[in-house]
């Protein structure tokens, strides 16, 4: 006799609570998300709320995929308000940071926040969040050539931002110690 097919329950989808459990219980991680993205707080906090409204009132998604349905609603968000674009290949960035590292405790975050805008949306959606190329090159409304090259130039730019504090840190370091040689023979 044929074994019986068992046909599971098609999987929940995520209500609205669901989407408020995950923005309650991951405040911290979606707020990371929105910052980076945005380089400022309050288009950060503006993304959050959005992102949060966006998932209550939007497509109605599998409750597994309402983590990840959470944090793209916060990118799309970022997208609309930043509005990223390439810069040209050779032309010099007119983005400048200053205050806006400040608020970085951690010069990984810093070294991101430096980016231009669109090659800090490319790396942290392709590096960060783990979307494809083509993801991405949806999601920002640009070439995959784009993102390629924008991915280069930010992993290019924090690879040079990381050197130079590692090397700032070892200057530091190797000060340091000569110097306090240097007392302790004083007062001998």
């Amino acid at each position: 006799m044929p074994e019986a097919i068992q046909i599971a329950r098609p999987t929940p989808y995520a209500s609205s609570g669901d989407f408020c459990r995950i923005f309650h219980e991951e405040t911290d991680s979606l707020y990371r998300l929105s910052f980076l993205l945005t380089a400022e707080r309050v288009k950060a906090e503006q993304c959050l709320v959005s992102g949060l409204d966006d998932s209550l009132k939007g497509s109605r998604v599998f409750k597994e995929w309402a983590r990840s349905w959470a944090r793209r609603a916060i990118i799309q968000n970022a997208v609309r308000v930043i509005n990223p674009r390439p810069m040209e290949e050779n032309a010099p960035s007119g983005f400048n940071s200053r205050g806006k590292t400040l608020v970085a405790e951690q010069e990984e975050i810093a070294a991101i926040l430096n980016l231009a805008p669109f090659e800090r949306f490319v790396f942290v959606m392709l590096v960060l969040e783990h979307y494809s190329e083509h993801e991405c090159s949806v999601l920002l409304g640009r070439s995959r050539r784009d993102v390629i090259a924008a991915r280069i130039r930010a992993l290019q730019q924090i690879g040079s931002a990381m050197e130079f504090q590692i090397k700032q840190q070892v200057n530091v370091g190797s000060w340091k110690p000569l110097d306090g040689y240097m007392n302790a023979e004083i007062r001998a």
